[in-house]
This record gives C-alpha cells, structure tokens and sequence, in this order.
C-alpha cells in the first residue's frame, strides 16, 4: 500500500481500494496500520484551480519515515559533500553540480519523444524522470472556458529530496532542464523537498501552428 502511494501520489481510501482491488474496510484496516507506524497520514487534498463544494476529500501521503525506506542511503554524505562544495568553491560550484546532475533530461528526452512521437511533452518528462528514479505521471490541468491549460508533471518520489531540502538548487536545476527541452517556462507548484506530499511542475498548453489554413489568405 505504501508503495502504491509513493507511485501515485497521495491517495483516497477509495483510490487505494479500487488500484489494489481491496474491499474499504481492509484498506481502512491497512490505512490504521500505517498511520500508527507513521509511514503515512492524512490530509486534505490540494485542489489546483477552481474548488468545488464541499470540503475536499482527504488523502494519506507518505510521511518523511515513510519516504526513508525507499530513498537512497547516502543522503548524509551527498549533503556532506554539498556543504563542502559550497565552502569551498561557493553556491555557483553547487548549481552548477545540480545542472550537471539532471543533464539526463534532454538527451532523454530527445530519445523517448523519437521512439514514442505520440506522447506529450508532459507525458514524455514523466516517461523520463520514472526512468531516472522518479515515480512520475500527469495530470490534466483544469479547464478554464472550456480551453485547456496544459498539464501537470507530477513527480510522486524524488530520491533526492532530503538533500534537496537544505539545497534547492537541484530543484531549480531540474526546473531548468524542463524548461529547456520544452522551450518555454514552466513554474513549480510543489516540491516534496520543501514539505509537499508531491512535486508539481505546471506545463503550460503549447499551441501548434495552424496547417491547414490557407498561406494565401489575407493577413490583418
């Protein structure tokens, strides 16, 4: 159960039921569990957009124990060495490490969307973060007038949030990178190192050209 929410994000009780094909009242039952462990807890759902009535349903997230049986162990020593990265040859040195970092992105993403052309960009970022450690999917941004507003990459574990929590330079690094392959900004909604249930990046609708209007038609 806890690694079906550290794949999907924080989830409902119904959502766990219906993904693990349990019945309410052992997920219920699972759900106790690990909430007296402290692998997980509960809280209310963030709503992006336009909220709806009533109070929104709540969700069980991993709590940060419950993150540590799945992240990499030497975050001590990555941080160790950050901080005398930084001592030594300054916060400049430590970005420049977290650009180097996720240099994975764009040669990888160049890979996937030559592979599988039919992806969108959010689907293919999501396609390479999972590759990389990260358990990432997408979401469809809510409508406004019936026009889309693009999507949402959803990174549901980073294997270097503790680390990233005292440097968020490699979070800015990985905003970048995204940035970079798609061509245009892209703003961070939430990340896991600074406390938040998932990592949410905002990428915005791209509009392609229009081919079949008419080249000769008269420009206003």
């Amino acid at each position: 159960m806890a690694r079906s929410i550290l794949e999907n994000g924080p989830s409902t009780a119904a959502d766990l039921a219906l993904r693990l094909d349990l019945t309410a009242a052992a997920v219920r039952r699972h759900l106790d569990h690990l909430v007296a462990e402290e692998v997980v807890e509960s809280r209310e759902r963030k709503v992006y957009g336009t909220r709806g009535r009533g109070r929104p349903a709540k969700v069980f997230g991993l709590t940060e124990a419950g993150r540590d049986s799945f992240d990499q162990q030497y975050d001590d020593l990555a941080v160790q060495a950050l901080r005398f990265l930084a001592e030594t040859q300054g916060e400049g040195a430590v970005l420049e490490f977290a650009r180097r970092r996720v240099a994975f992105v764009e040669g990888d993403y160049a890979a996937v969307t030559a592979v599988d052309p039919e992806l969108s960009p959010a689907e293919a970022l999501a396609r390479v973060f999972t590759q990389n450690g990260y358990a990432a999917s997408v979401r469809d941004l809510a409508p406004v007038n019936g026009v889309s507003m693009g999507e949402q990459l959803c990174q549901q574990h980073c294997p270097v949030s503790h680390v990233a929590h005292e440097f968020p330079q490699l979070c800015e690094a990985e905003t970048e990178a995204i940035g970079r392959v798609l061509g245009t900004h892209v703003q961070r909604l939430a990340t896991i190192a600074h406390g938040d249930g998932v990592c949410t990046t905002c990428i915005p609708q791209t509009l392609k050209p229009d081919l079949e209007q008419d080249p000769t038609k008269e420009q206003s």
